[in-house]
């Protein structure tokens, strides 16, 4: 059981549901019993919390009522209630960890241990994962109580202390440009803490920005004169004289860019590293392109390690993921391109170092370099990476660039390779593992070895699916596991800590590259989600299109994002008459279903769907009596899934006549076939809603009126 007061109060079940805790009065015990979890806490102190000088008439009694309401509201079944009473009051009994108040004071502690150990790279990392667990005002929603109203403000002023942190360590690792901007707003919201008004300062001169940085000193002054009648402090003071004198130690220590060493082995990537390192020796710009959590960045760099050393300046490595918001794509803008600025901040450029700005900064600084640019997560910001790549390849010829992106940058010379899932074999090799460091002594055996394959080949063997997966093992073996996977949005949370946010959940990880679509690419997408085992152009025009665009363009582009695959067939002559059929990876369907029910158009599509193929079995049902049979039989191989799925969908909202239309249709299919089993069961399913109404009252689409 999670509890989170960053924010409004929630609790979180151990299989991460919401619990409903009732009632004004019991949240508000629950939030007084948290600022002290772990603790006991007297009844006469809870009286005096929750009702302060105005207490019921029994207040014993009415808090004893209160306590017994969230005992019941906090226990799960088959474990004890974690409110516990003690001697003279109330105890609420929770590992620390599970409060994310106590998480967030670890993890700023973490910071600071990195940081005074000089690897400013952690400390923003784990400053970072610390203030993302802030969803708003501490103990929103619970009321104004005297122990609230300290606890909240006392993690208030701990979030602001970790912003002023993660500003000084960002500046270290040279992303002065993003800051200039982030920590004026910033700085206006609090004009008089000292420390964040210094990072501001000191972002603006790095970014070339003088004038405003001296200006923001003289305001400041000002007004701490006017409010407080004091001046600015020493450190401050000793700043300013520092911009005022242009001093050097200003810059960060160590330009950042550099790679940290991989935590663990890559797995069943051998042949692709290889792959890769060949097409970096042929083509300046190699793009790896795939699905979320395919292994992108994972395989760039390793990769990267390994043609690094024949490189007389090394590697750098840039990533767009974390932090930057995407602008429209467009031209390169000096200035205002974050991908611009990453760089810079990388290889240690500031904008004032050319009279042309940033990007002919770089320009200039790349030319005489033989280097390899690592340059992580384009999708984001694909028209100004696009852009800035072309123009620093132009510049420098002795630069090649590595880009990971889930689609390609587009560029004349680019070499695209998409990397594949795993293997079923690797997969499974990655999965026990994983679980194997989250469960010592974990191996996979004659008894587990088919849940093994099944969680692999259900979670289409992408790594970070796996890995998110083995890690739960520990609490429910592979069995439970296996047969919770219809669930897996829910089941697969919690990923390792150094992750940023959008790789720490199955659902974040596809939410990621839903977020980047266009409007006709989200609508196509949901609506490809009614089909079972693939669909042909064919299908997808049929049932997917509407009069508001056509389906060919954001099919070809979420081919190109990777979020649906396109498969030859393996017969020419098919290929030459069928071509290529389309497959959404079972992850991406499981998630484009809920957007197909949120958007409210599943009915509809259901019967579009019902629709398309029971026309196709009708010409089917003439076609395989006639000369073409073998052909019609193999194109009803092909969409055996989609026919089973579109008469089982029938039968289930009880849509009898196109049910029974679909499966007469499909009589003489299975005949030939020799499915007879299916031909009977099938048909007498149909019989059996026959007489029952279509869903919503009317006649099924195709069936008849």
């Amino acid at each position: 059981m999670r509890f989170l007061v960053l924010g409004p109060l929630t609790v979180l079940a151990s299989d991460g549901r919401p619990l409903d805790v009732p009632e004004a009065g019991v949240r508000a015990l629950l939030a007084v019993l948290l600022t002290e979890a772990g603790r006991a806490v007297s009844a006469d102190r809870l009286v005096d919390e929750l009702w302060g000088g105005r207490p019921p008439r029994n207040p014993a009694g009415t808090l004893q009522t209160r306590v017994s309401r969230l005992r019941r509201a906090l226990t799960e079944p088959g474990a004890e209630s974690p409110v516990e009473s003690r001697h003279s009051g109330y105890l609420l009994r929770v590992a620390p960890d599970a409060v994310d108040a106590h998480r967030f004071a670890t993890l700023t502690a973490r910071a600071e241990a990195a940081g005074a150990a000089g690897d400013q790279r952690a400390r923003a990392a784990l400053l970072r994962e610390a203030l993302a667990l802030w969803n708003g005002e501490p103990f929103a929603g619970v009321g104004d109580l005297p122990a609230l109203r300290s606890a909240a403000a006392r993690l208030a002023e701990q979030r602001l202390t970790a912003v002023e942190a993660l500003a000084e360590a960002r500046l270290e690792l040279g992303e002065h440009h993003a800051l200039s901007d982030e920590l004026t707003a910033l700085a206006a919201a609090h004009p008089l803490r000292e420390r964040l008004r210094a990072a501001q300062l000191r972002a603006l001169w790095l970014a070339g920005r003088q004038a405003e940085a001296l200006a923001g000193y003289e305001s400041l002054r000002v007004r701490l004169a006017e409010e407080l009648g004091v001046d600015p402090g020493p450190e401050l003071a000793a700043l300013h004289r520092a911009i005022l004198a242009q001093d050097p130690d200003l810059r960060p220590a160590t330009p950042s860019g550099g790679r940290g060493a991989p935590l663990t082995a890559l797995v069943g990537r051998g042949p692709a590293v290889a792959t890769v390192s060949r097409l970096l020796d042929a083509h300046r710009l190699v793009t790896l392109t795939g699905s979320g959590g395919v292994g992108k960045t994972r395989l760039a760099e390793e990769v990267a390690e390994r043609v690094g050393a024949g490189r007389p300046d090394g590697v750098r490595t840039v990533a767009l993921g974390g932090g930057v918001d995407a602008p429209a794509a467009g031209p390169v803008s000096v200035g205002g391109n974050a991908v611009a600025e990453r760089l810079g901040a990388a290889l240690g450029v500031r904008e004032d170092d050319s009279p042309g700005g940033l990007l002919d900064a770089l320009r200039s600084r790349l030319r005489p370099l033989r280097l390899l640019l690592l340059l992580d997560n384009c999708e984001h910001l694909i028209g100004p990476a696009a852009a800035t790549v072309r123009e620093l390849l132009a510049a420098a010829p002795g630069l090649t660039v590595l880009a990971t992106s889930r689609e390609p940058l587009g560029l004349p010379g680019e070499a695209v390779w998409t990397v594949p899932p795993l293997q079923q074999a690797d997969a499974e090799a990655l999965f026990a593992a994983r679980a194997g460091d989250a469960t010592p002594g974990f191996a996979v055996t004659e008894a587990n070895a088919a849940a093994v394959a099944t969680i692999c080949r259900r979670l289409d063997r992408l790594p970070l699916a796996l890995e998110l997966a083995a890690a739960r093992v520990r609490a429910l073996g592979v069995h439970a596991l296996a047969a919770r996977l219809d669930d897996r949005f829910r089941l697969l949370t919690g990923g390792a800590h150094g992750l940023p946010p959008r790789q720490r959940t199955l659902r974040a990880v596809i939410d990621w590259s839903w977020d980047l679509l266009a409007p006709d690419e989200r609508a196509l997408l949901r609506r490809l989600s009614v089909f079972a085992d693939g669909l042909d152009l064919a299908g997808a025009e049929a049932v997917c299109g509407d009069e508001r665009g056509e389906v060919v363009g954001p099919l070809v582009r979420l081919v190109d994002r990777s979020l649906v695959t396109a498969v030859e067939p393996a017969d020419a002559g098919e290929a030459a008459t069928e071509g290529p059929r389309y497959r959404l990876p079972e992850t991406v369907a499981a998630y484009t279903r809920e957007r197909l029910a949120e958007a409210g158009e599943l009915a509809d599509l259901q019967a579009r769907h019902l629709a398309h193929y029971t026309a196709l079995a009708e010409r089917g049902a003439a076609g395989v009596r006639g000369p073409e049979q073998a052909g019609w039989l193999l194109r009803l191989d092909r969409e055996s899934g989609n026919l089973r799925a579109a008469l089982d969908g029938a039968v289930r909202r009880r849509d009898g006549a196109g049910a029974l239309r679909l499966a007469i249709a499909l009589g003489w299919y299975w005949f030939l076939r020799g499915r007879l089993t299916e031909a009977r069961r099938s048909l007498g399913e149909a019989l059996a809603v026959a007489g029952a109404p279509a869903a919503g009252g009317a006649p099924a689409a195709g069936g008849p009126a």
